[in-house]
């Protein structure tokens, strides 16, 4: 049978109600109270072995009245309640010491699981962690969803620790923000933030990014440039769409893991590194393993701590917070006022949104700056939604042809050398990454027939067997 004594501090008096009859039937000893006065007043008497507060308090707010607690008591697990239901709330727990933060409403059961775990194995006491201040709410991690909040409280218990953090998630679901928030809000925020997107990088100069090259290491390589390792040092590297990293460089990356050090491309001088790495992949890593396209071994050295971003298509609820969001996001960049009526919202809560969080914010964008209307009603979203090029058949909003994507892609691409040019050659190595996915599309459609696969595509059967050679293509047959 469990044992201690609990203090309880919430000014909602049925919830003080509930939990007391909850642990009091667990076994627990339980007192509750209204205010932070009489919790204070416990604590400095020495009573109780555990405590779970609101954050907000008619007298004092939770969070101010935490590290006073830690303070005197350094050993005593505070629970911290809320039905604020932010990032930054839980962000703030754990950087003022709570055991744990729990959003409102929340399980009886597990609770009461938390508060047997936090008595019988209490976090030891830690240094504070720098102080996040108000003017950081602008971090874009935004949504009240139960599926939000886990991940909220994830991020919570990651932030002091430098675990490697594997993102999986669909496009547009905000892989690159929560790997900011991680590196933003946790222990090495003073260093720098480095993202490297993979599928951005040409194949063979992937190594050089990443490490770094000597000069002459390479054609062209005139002078000496540091990679992102190197870059990042004391702080995080963000590996983003990690699948589309070659095996080679997927070697090279799993011995730094391994070993903690790395070459340049074209040196030799063994560079000790201390980086955090968080890795991102819109892809699942375990059938690119099945594949013979990603090392098993590399996955495990990242996969330390998984974590899914859901799509937004899971967490409809958080369409009207996000909405808003970019709304003032807008404003804030110049563009009119505007707000959305309740056939507009829900509207957009049925919508499936395949481009997710990003096409709900792209939406946002084009409401601001080309509709007049200060408040947009369902009409104007069925019209907005229905313009994107479809096939025949297709639903509205969720297919594009391929020479917009192709586009919208190239853009990207460009975008992400800023103000630079990408590196000589991008006409062939466009043609050779488009060559790879559709000899495989038509390896797979043909279930690896090669016959009918060459068939398919208009080409030689010896030519095709030659791409399949060059492209290093793994063929997969299978029995219809």
């Amino acid at each position: 049978m469990p044992s201690g004594s609990i203090l309880i501090a919430d000014d909602d008096a049925a919830i003080r109600t509930v939990l007391n009859q909850a642990l009091s039937r667990a076994g627990y000893e339980v007192r509750s109270c209204g205010n932070a006065a009489t919790l204070w007043r416990w604590v400095s008497q020495g009573d109780g072995d555990l405590v779970i507060t609101d954050v907000v308090m008619p007298d004092e707010n939770a969070f101010d009245l935490i590290p006073r607690i830690k303070k005197l008591r350094p050993e005593l697990p505070v629970i911290v309640m809320s039905a604020q239901n932010t990032f930054m709330t839980a962000v703030r727990a754990s950087e003022r010491g709570a055991y744990e933060y729990l959003p409102k409403p929340f399980d009886l059961k597990e609770l009461t699981a938390i508060v047997g775990r936090a008595l019988s194995n209490p976090k030891r006491s830690e240094a504070p962690a720098a102080k996040v201040e108000e003017g950081d709410l602008n971090i874009p991690l935004v949504g009240r969803s139960p599926a939000m909040q886990e991940i909220y409280r994830v991020l919570a218990r990651l932030m002091q620790t430098d675990l490697t953090v594997m993102i999986a998630g669909e496009s547009g679901t905000g892989k690159e923000l929560v790997a900011r928030a991680l590196h933003d809000y946790g222990k090495r925020r003073t260093g720098p933030f480095v993202p490297i997107n993979m599928a951005a990088i040409p194949r063979d100069l992937i190594e050089a990014e990443l490490f770094g090259h000597e000069k002459g290491a390479f054609t062209g390589a005139n002078t000496r440039n540091p990679g992102r390792f190197e870059q990042a040092e004391g702080g995080t590297l963000f590996l983003d769409e990690i699948g589309d990293m070659p095996m080679e460089a997927q070697t090279r990356l799993l011995r730094v893991l391994q070993q903690g050090e790395y070459t340049t491309v074209g040196g030799r001088t063994h560079i000790k590194t201390d980086v955090r790495i968080i890795a991102a992949s819109n892809k699942d890593l375990r059938i690119l393993i099945q594949q013979g396209l990603f090392r098993e071994d590399l996955f495990f050295r990242l996969n330390v701590v998984p974590l899914r971003l859901p799509p937004l298509r899971e967490r409809a609820e958080d369409v009207p917070d996000l909405a808003r969001h970019f709304f003032s996001l807008v404003e804030r960049e110049g563009l009119p006022h505007k707000q959305l009526d309740a056939s507009a919202i829900e509207r957009l809560k049925r919508y499936r949104w395949p481009g997710n969080v990003r096409e709900l914010e792209n939406l946002v964008r084009r409401l601001a700056a080309l509709h007049p209307q200060d408040v947009i009603g369902a009409a104007i979203i069925d019209s907005e939604l229905s313009q994107p090029a479809m096939a025949p058949g297709g639903e509205g909003g969720t297919e594009e042809d391929l020479e917009a994507s192709v586009e919208r892609h190239l853009n990207k691409y460009f975008s992400g050398f800023g103000d630079n040019l990408p590196p000589p050659g991008l006409y062939h190595r466009i043609l050779r990454e488009v060559e790879t996915p559709l000899v495989s599309a038509a390896l797979a459609a043909t279930r690896g027939n090669q016959i009918k696969a060459a068939e398919l595509l208009g080409v030689n059967r010896n030519t095709l067997r030659k791409k399949i050679r060059d492209l290093d293509i793994q063929v997969m047959r299978t029995m219809r």
